[in-house]
């Protein structure tokens, strides 16, 4: 049994799991992955026997981690050379802002433009506050690209726990194709195509 689990649910679906997941191969540790079948009647006693309320659920040697942000944290702190926050203490300021900005806020989008790894519903979703949100993220996007970004493709420059919390966002940018600024389309795709979202995004495709 590897050192690491991680407890998550469906792929196609499960944006939070997403989060969890894509911190934690940012690591570059191995790990046992645990997938739980969502909206069952069994799911909620599922998750609880791992002790927790919500996936992901991540297991560290006894330590038992859930929210993603706080699986963000513990990981960083865990494996320090994985750079999960930027050096920087202003950059890791904006990061760990905007980071947390998306794990409160965008309720709009989040209701009527779900993850849906497999659809493709361009144009629809488009209700009242959906628009907005969109361009907040596009905003923030550009922001985080345009002041720290110069070291790669990503918000500040190489992967780190600020693009795991985006990349289900990046996922219905997909889906539903809303229109988006040159900046925020090269960041949507850099993120959609880097090798982890693709070995998500391919086991997605395989769920039943």
């Amino acid at each position: 049994m590897a050192d690491i689990q991680i407890v998550i649910g469906n792929k196609n679906t499960s944006s939070w799991s997403l989060r969890g997941w894509l911190a934690l191969k940012a690591t570059g540790a191995a790990f046992e992955e645990i997938n739980v079948r969502l909206g069952r009647a069994e799911t909620k006693a599922e998750i609880a026997r791992h002790g927790a309320p919500t996936v992901p659920i991540l297991k560290h040697k006894g330590t038992l981690v859930w929210e993603t942000l706080a699986i963000c944290e513990f990981l960083a702190e865990t494996y320090p050379a994985a750079g999960l926050w930027p050096r920087a203490a202003e950059a890791r300021a904006l990061a760990r802002s905007v980071a947390a900005e998306m794990h409160a806020g965008f309720a709009p989008l989040r209701a009527n433009m779900p993850m849906d790894m497999r659809a493709r519903k361009p144009g629809t979703g488009l209700v009242d506050g959906v628009q907005a949100n969109i361009e907040r993220i596009a905003a923030l996007w550009r922001q985080c690209r345009e002041r720290y970004g110069a070291g790669g493709p990503f918000l500040f420059g190489s992967f780190g726990a600020a693009d795991a919390m985006f990349a289900p966002v990046v996922s219905r940018f997909v889906t539903y194709a809303p229109k988006l600024d040159a900046t925020a389309s090269a960041y949507r795709d850099a993120v959609w195509n880097w090798p982890a979202m693709h070995e998500w995004n391919a086991a997605a495709e395989r769920e039943a």
